[in-house]
């Protein structure tokens, strides 16, 4: 696997970006690719080191010594087949996704793991700008309809999937572009919008068809997609967001964060948003410490917001995690994304009490500061800091503090499937079949709010699923 002695040889290294000052200028990606011959030179690190833990940790399971070493010796193209074996969009994972291989990697115990993010990145880059990237048209049609609602990453990479094999796939997306949380929630400084662009030409030549504007459940019945298709896949993602019930909630300039970060990639692609959430001169305040509530604080400093603060409910994470005790898992330890380095004020163990302000209009957020105490059974639970209260102006405030399960009105409802006790559908991952009868569930609808990788690793399993449902047996991989 790669260079015998690469890793004892060769450091880390990482793409550089634009400096905070300059990117905050636009809404374009701003790292600088490394130069392909360093590239390789990465590939070198992966080491032989007998079990690839990094495939375990990374949920499509991606083959990643194998492209490590491909890499390595200079066989782009073979490297990039392999990569597509598993994963469908590497442009979206290399890009977005937290990397949970490299935590998982051998050389993360005492060392810098290998880069592999960036080597995913560079390969399917480079498979676009050299052509090797086409369409894999069907050799036969089966006859068989498949309808998938929502157009994520976990909707797409089941159609892909099902129209390789040969079903006639229609997937149906209730916003008036293909992408779902692709499109509209990540920001384009993350992940810019020709990435799914030229995979949805890719996929128009292989036969999926794509619906836009209709949301099934409301301008489409359910029960029509029942009379007209052979299998139905479920992959509307989990939309029912985490509220914050205090006094002044009402107040204009409150919002959840998916009512704002959609504006702004609408806006990047030429669209007219009237009276819209805009964080241009003011104080600006996210509640939230994960990947929304970044999003949030990029995009907020890109309007030119008077100052962005964090709010994190949790304490902050330590500096370092215990490798010994928690490797190969994705640890819990302090991260600085690239939009907090930014320019963000960053705050752990609050909680906000209240919002007060003028004329119906948010102007001030009160909060009090927590500590984390262990309770008789072990359990950590917050206790506020008596005389710890504090006010900050607010004049923007984006709550983005996760989502709690699927819409459960209109689709769910006409359909009847079962849920689980948090709310999603349920559905196992053996088979993804609901309660009702060739109707199947992936992605963020049955699992919960998770990551792309994730998503695009259950859409291929359950495509495989469908297409067993469908012809008694199938050659797709799970």
């Amino acid at each position: 696997m790669g260079k015998i002695t690469g890793f004892m040889e060769i450091e880390r290294q990482e793409p550089s970006a634009e400096t905070p000052q300059e990117r905050v200028g636009h809404y374009r990606e701003f790292t600088i690719d490394l130069p392909l011959e360093s590239v390789s030179q990465q590939g070198a690190r992966c080491m032989d080191c007998g079990i690839p833990f990094c495939q375990t940790g990374c949920p499509v399971n991606n083959i990643i010594p194998d492209w490590n070493d491909l890499v390595y010796r200079g066989q782009w193209r073979e490297g990039l087949d392999n990569l597509h074996s598993t994963n469908n969009f590497p442009e979206f994972t290399g890009r977005v996704c937290p990397a949970p291989c490299e935590s998982a990697c051998v050389l993360n115990i005492n060392t810098a793991p290998v880069t592999i993010k960036n080597i995913e990145h560079a390969l399917v880059d480079r498979g676009w700008e050299e052509g090797w990237i086409t369409p894999k048209i069907p050799s036969h049609k089966t006859g068989k309809r498949v309808a998938v609602v929502g157009s994520g990453p976990s909707g797409l990479a089941a159609a892909q999937q099902l129209a390789r094999v040969g079903h006639d796939v229609v997937v149906f997306e209730k916003n008036d572009r293909i992408g779902g949380l692709l499109r509209y929630g990540i920001p384009d400084f993350k992940l810019e919008k020709l990435q799914i662009d030229r995979r949805i030409h890719q996929m128009r030549a292989e036969g999926v068809e794509f619906r836009t504007g209709v949301h099934v459940g409301v301008t489409l019945s359910a029960q029509h997609l029942r009379e007209s298709f052979d299998a139905i896949l479920l992959t509307g993602g989990s939309e029912h967001p985490r509220d914050l019930s205090v006094p002044g909630r009402a107040l204009k300039g409150v919002h959840f964060a998916m009512e704002f970060l959609p504006q702004q990639n609408r806006r990047n692609a030429g669209d007219t948003v009237e009276n819209g959430l805009l964080a241009t001169d003011k104080h600006v305040v996210v509640i939230g410490g994960g990947d929304t509530g970044s999003d949030c604080v990029g995009t907020s400093l890109r309007q030119g917001a008077l100052s962005v603060t964090q709010f994190e409910v949790m304490p902050r994470p330590p500096e370092q995690e215990d490798k010994p005790l928690v490797w190969p898992q994705y640890p819990l330890k302090f991260r600085t994304s690239t939009s907090q380095a930014e320019g963000c004020i960053r705050d752990w163990s609050i909680s906000t009490q209240a919002f007060t302000g003028v004329d119906g209009q948010v102007t001030q957020l009160h909060a009090v500061r927590l500590e984390w105490k262990a309770d008789e059974k072990g359990q950590m639970k917050p206790q506020e800091i008596p005389g710890s209260a504090f006010d900050i102006p607010a004049d923007l405030v984006l709550l983005a503090m996760g989502y709690l399960h699927p819409v459960q009105t209109g689709l769910l409802e006409q359909l009847g499937v079962a849920k689980d006790a948090r709310g999603n559908v349920q559905a196992k991952v053996l088979d993804y079949q609901t309660s009702v009868s060739k109707v199947f569930a992936a992605g963020d609808m049955r699992r919960g709010q998770s990551l792309v990788v994730w998503a695009i690793r259950e859409g291929r399993q359950a495509a495989r699923a469908i297409d067993e449902f469908l012809m008694g047996q199938s050659d797709l991989p799970r």
